[in-house]
């Protein structure tokens, strides 16, 4: 088995990656060890950069006929004030989303499937195919108990935090964040919210948001060394502690309201960014490139991401690899170190007022970077494989 490019991992990452790849000629493999349609660890918020994107691709359509609520402002909540933003039409974008990623990640691996994308799900990548020179030229991979060996001009690590691709590779990690939060979240029927809510305390935060089937996602997060003592008692009487001392208000409206299913939880993570190209190989999503998700920006970066990467594989060279990661590394450092910050929990309000304003800046710089991209190339005749610098 032969492709242009094998892609692993069919997450948002990976299957926009996949998706723009197979729309601009590539023979696309994409790959994932889970079941098709599975749920994720998730704050589902798209930003505008998101939002923009997946309009300009033509699936935010799908997203909105499935229910997902619109967005239209967020509510910064302080200790003494409430701030109030409402979602401007611009860019073509007048409301924010946060669909469930079991929805997202189908959306979007369907659309790489009618792209042409070949998916494979239920297939574990267990080794890289390499040459004598160290270029990886595949991966071996594990399905139905058949081991596979499949061979690709490049090889894309969309497959997370802890990324098989980028530990096989020896991707070096450039920038390392200091701070880190863990989160325990669930979903809530009959609890209604206007647009993203975001509840800074010090030392804590929480934030409700509105998804699909009339469920609103509510989380809390606490520095990722406080939380192991907070789960004594169980991990459903921490999650309900820390909403009602971070904010009575939300506390009390869980009373009115009904918990779906299990409350979820991240242990925390120290944000990164790392070397996400090499010879044959480059890394996109949290594979390669991980901050808190205190900011909610995650799946906004993966989908700007998957856009550029894809776009640098359609040139087909190293240099527009290099250029990839470059441009990555220059929309993301000032939002990485922001929200690194705000993951310390240690604030004063006028502070992380401050940080928000900052990391809104950023955005808006990102978001005007994504709208100034020329369209993608359609079908073109010859995209890899890619010369070694």
């Amino acid at each position: 088995m032969r492709f242009d490019a094998v892609i692993v991992g069919a997450r948002c990452a990976g299957a926009a990656t996949a998706m723009l790849l197979a729309r601009s000629g590539a023979r696309v493999l994409l790959v994932d060890r889970a079941r098709y349609g599975s749920d994720t660890l998730s704050t589902h918020a798209l930003m505008r950069g998101a939002v923009l994107q997946l309009n300009r691709w033509g699936v935010l359509p799908a997203i909105v006929v499935a229910g997902t609520p619109p967005v239209r402002s967020t509510t910064f909540s302080y200790t003494d004030q409430d701030v109030t933003v409402p979602i401007e039409p611009k860019f073509g974008v007048s409301a924010l989303f946060a669909p469930r990623r079991a929805l997202l990640d189908r959306i979007l691996v369907d659309a790489a499937a009618r792209s042409g994308a070949d998916i494979r799900h239920g297939v574990r990548v267990d080794g890289l195919v390499t040459d004598r020179d160290g270029r990886v030229r595949g991966i071996q991979a594990v399905a139905g108990g058949t081991h596979r060996r499949v061979e690709a001009d490049i090889v894309i690590g969309a497959d997370g935090l802890y990324s098989t691709i980028a530990q096989r590779v020896g991707a070096v990690c450039v920038v390392e964040g200091r701070h880190s939060t863990g989160v325990l979240y669930g979903y809530w029927e009959g609890l209604p919210v206007d647009g993203f809510y975001w509840r800074f305390e010090r030392g804590a935060a929480i934030g409700a948001i509105p998804t699909n089937n009339g469920a609103t996602c509510v989380f809390v997060a606490v520095p990722s060394s406080r939380l192991p003592g907070e789960l004594t008692g169980g991990t459903t009487a921490a999650y309900r502690r820390l909403i009602r001392e971070t904010s009575p208000l939300v506390g009390a409206r869980l009373d009115g309201a009904r918990i779906v299913g299990p409350v979820r939880g991240f242990g925390g993570h120290h944000g990164f960014i790392k070397a996400s190209t090499g010879p044959g190989w480059a890394l996109v999503g949290d594979a390669g490139y991980f901050k808190d998700p205190l900011t909610a920006h995650g799946i906004t970066d993966a989908l700007r991401d998957a856009e550029l990467l894809s776009r640098a594989v359609v040139r087909g060279t190293s240099a527009a690899l290099a250029d990839y990661e470059t441009t990555r590394n220059n929309l993301s450092r000032k939002l990485f170190d922001v929200t690194d910050e705000i993951a310390s929990c240690q604030w004063t309000d006028e502070e992380v007022q401050s940080l928000h304003r900052a990391f809104s800046s950023e955005m808006s710089r990102e978001v005007r970077a994504l709208a100034a991209l020329e369209p993608m190339p359609g079908r073109v005749t010859s995209l890899l494989p890619m010369p070694v610098s």
